[in-house]
């Protein structure tokens, strides 16, 4: 692809952050949703993580996307706008149990699969005639949706099969040279991409769990089911991101043990022995409760605690930022807790299993 001299990055004044209004009309905004009206990419925060946006509507826009990442083109895009008004450009016939969903979780970490218009670009959906749309809960990405007056297709910013990232320098050192510029609104909320669900289907189906979870989905609309596909090792033809191909991955061989937790460091330590007597430099994903415990062993060169398993929203927010902390640690070998897969544990335990590309040890 071509590559740019240089990605411009923006920086909005915190002074503005939280109000759209104010944010819309700022000189940063308005150049970056210039750049996306002339079919340009730009990397933009949301509450999860940082998107990779370009205008929905053009496949020759949208095909930037999946050359900055190296995305396989048969994995479809989410498409997020800034306001209602703008969900009757690419979705259409929605259903009863659609409209509750968006008025309970929009703005927010949702996403919904709905029937496509046919103004979507075909890239965006893989052929496929549904599409899957969101309203990001972040005033920068509604300014820019809004400004840029089209809906964004938008995947994470970083390079296919990297951690998502949830800084702006994360999207820097995946994408600097390849898209047209970067948004910084600094550190993302959530930290785990949103929660896809079909509700063209009854009862409706979680294709990816994430910062929604079934139990508050449930809430609203009763019964909803999980689609096996979003496990790893699954080759269905993939209905939303995330369902086909390892994600999420550090540079190092990753492993997930789970067990009761004697059992789990007892494997975990002979597991990472074995890699240190290869030459491997190792690395060990902790909680904060074991963190101490791994400090003094000896058998782990470098230990990253996620935080609390009390606090699983502590955990998602910080799980991609610890991915790539390995990664700059020169780490190899890579060991990890698990956790349970209820609440948003689930879509902790589904972006580790993917970033481990299956490997999971039980004891």
């Amino acid at each position: 692809m071509d590559l740019h001299e240089a990605t411009q990055v923006w920086i909005v004044d915190n002074d503005v952050e939280n109000d759209v209004e104010k944010i819309q009309s700022c000189s940063q905004i308005v150049d970056a949703a210039c750049l996306l009206r002339d079919g340009e990419v730009v990397a933009f925060p949301t509450e999860t993580v940082y998107g990779l946006g370009a205008n929905a509507l053009s496949n020759e826009s949208v095909e930037k996307i999946f050359l900055a990442k190296g995305r396989p083109s048969d994995n479809p895009l989410i498409v997020h706008i800034g306001d209602k008004g703008q969900l009757s450009t690419v979705a259409r016939d929605v259903p009863e149990k659609g409209d509750r969903l968006m008025e309970a979780f929009w703005p927010g970490p949702l996403t919904i699969i709905l029937p496509k218009t046919d103004r979507v670009a075909s890239l965006v959906t893989a052929g496929l005639d549904s599409v899957g749309v969101r309203m990001p809960d972040h005033p920068l990405a509604l300014a820019l949706i809004r400004e840029a007056g089209v809906p964004i297709a938008a995947p994470s910013a970083n390079r296919s099969g990297r951690p998502s990232p949830t800084t702006a320098d994360h999207v820097m050192t995946d994408l600097n040279g390849r898209v047209a510029g970067v948004l910084d609104g600094g550190p993302t909320g959530v930290g785990v991409e949103s929660t896809v669900i079909d509700v063209t289907v009854d009862p409706p189906v979680i294709l990816r769990p994430g910062g929604v979870t079934k139990e508050q989905l449930e809430e609203v609309i009763g019964p909803v089911e999980l689609d096996p596909s979003f496990q790893v090792g699954a080759v269905e033809t993939p209905r939303a991101p995330g369902m086909k191909y390892t994600h999420y991955a550090p540079e190092g061989e990753m492993w997930l043990v789970e067990g009761t937790p004697g059992h789990v460091r007892v494997r975990q330590a002979d597991m990472l022995r074995a890699a240190k007597e290869n030459g491997l430099r190792t690395g060990v994903l902790v909680t904060d409760a074991s963190a101490a415990y791994w400090e003094q062993n000896a058998d782990a060169d470098v230990v990253l605690s996620v935080g609390s398993a009390d606090h699983l929203d502590q955990v998602a927010q910080q799980l991609y930022a610890v991915l790539r902390k390995f990664d700059e640690e020169k780490v190899q070998y890579i060991v990890s807790e698990t956790f349970p897969r209820v609440g948003l544990g689930m879509a902790v335990m589904n972006r580790l299993e993917k970033a481990a590309g299956g490997r999971i040890l039980s004891v």
